[in-house]
């Protein structure tokens, strides 16, 4: 029988299967396979409207400087002393109580600062003519090394003029502010003063009221996310003021032992501002440089600022990240951006807040988002865990 052969349009089912399977193509999902989205018009007038409230709002932060500042200082510095809200709370004390005697501490820690700075600086305004006249003297000095540079040589003259110095030190050289000007000024400082203990009190009081509120209002906020934002910003500022002040001790020694004057000074100096990350260093650098020259002759006179420089570097690289620990870490770039930022909005007090007000700020998009910053915002975690699950 002869064999029969298959016809030529018949096909293979199982050589037409890959072909058919490639022929048909499988539509594509935008969220799990596009890796950079197009927004549409929806979400960039979103955008758009986001960034026209933050501007607003900064604009009336700027122009309403005078209420709104020592109303976040007060809630700044509440969120600060939560850990002794709640060892109020665990003695039972009366809310009302808790909040006076909270408000009674803070009043007398900031007395204290005062009254205990104010004799150096009294001491530092009065002695400022001599203290002016003699920096002007150390530049002559300088100037007169550097003569050989004619270009430098005319700056320096044009800037620093022994004569002017001379007349600057016969008419008093720096105006010493006036007991008019104190009291010009004394009615603005006082109502500001006002106003952060009544904010500090009630915030203090109501505060729980407050967080609960919120977390009934809002979807995707609730009470815990206030507390858990709250114990990020204690726990950072409780280790730095421990790490601060032992740090001012030391400076306080070490400036002694340099025969720098008011040591105990420096020491607080270097304590308060610490807080101010950069900057504040900086700042206290330059003073011990200025220092330093009318003080001393010599190269000794920049050992102060040096060594004053080298500490803190240590300090900020080794001590700080060893106690504070990794999952406190911000990046530096954010840092100094919020620092320059609300410096430049309310002068010192906003170089105060801007940290404990940008790590509650992350605590509360932390706590919200349910997971680090550090690791992605959640669309995007969702769409690459999507991707490793194909």
């Amino acid at each position: 029988m002869p064999a029969t052969t298959p016809a030529a349009d018949t096909v293979d089912p199982r050589a037409a299967t890959p072909v058919a399977a490639a022929s048909v193509s499988k539509p594509e999902d935008p969220e799990t396979t596009d890796e950079h989205p197009i927004y549409d018009g929806k979400t960039m007038s979103q955008i758009v409207i986001f960034l026209i409230g933050t501007v607003t709002v900064f604009v009336v932060l700027w122009q309403a400087q005078g209420f709104f500042a020592p109303v976040l200082s007060a809630f700044v510095l509440g969120i600060v002393l939560s850990p002794l809200s709640r060892f109020w709370h665990r003695l039972r004390l009366r809310p009302s109580l808790a909040a006076l005697a909270t408000l009674v501490i803070v009043l007398l820690a900031l007395v204290c600062i005062v009254f205990i700075a104010e004799p150096y600086v009294s001491q530092a305004v009065n002695r400022a003519p001599i203290i002016w006249a003699e920096f002007r003297d150390a530049i002559e000095g300088i100037r007169n090394m550097l003569q050989g540079l004619d270009e430098l040589t005319k700056d320096v003259a044009a800037s620093v003029d022994p004569e002017t110095g001379k007349e600057a030190a016969k008419e008093g050289g720096v105006a010493v502010p006036s007991a008019t000007d104190a009291l010009f000024y004394a009615p603005q400082v006082l109502g500001q003063v006002m106003i952060f203990s009544g904010a500090l009190y009630f915030f203090l009081l109501s505060k729980f009221e407050i967080y609960g509120w919120i977390g009934k209002s809002l979807r995707n906020v609730e009470q815990s996310d206030f507390e858990f934002a709250e114990r990020r910003v204690a726990d950072y500022f409780l280790t730095i003021t421990t790490i601060n002040a032992c740090f001012g001790l030391l400076v306080a020694g070490v400036m002694h032992l340099l025969g720098m004057p008011a040591a105990g000074f420096w020491g607080l100096a270097a304590f308060l501002l610490n807080y101010i990350l950069y900057l504040g260093p900086i700042f206290l650098a330059a003073a011990l440089l200025v220092t330093g020259l009318v003080v001393f002759d010599g190269p000794i006179s920049v050992a102060p600022a040096l060594i004053y420089m080298t500490m803190n570097a240590m300090e900020g690289q080794f001590i700080t990240p060893a106690f504070v620990g990794q999952q406190m870490r911000i990046n530096p770039l954010l840092v100094f951006l919020s620092l320059v930022f609300w410096l430049w909005l309310w002068g010192p007090i906003g170089g105060i807040i801007a940290i404990p007000l940008m790590i509650w700020t992350i605590g509360m998009a932390e706590a919200v988002m349910g997971q680090p910053i550090a690791t992605g915002l959640p669309a995007r975690r969702i769409r690459e865990l999507e991707k490793k699950g194909a």
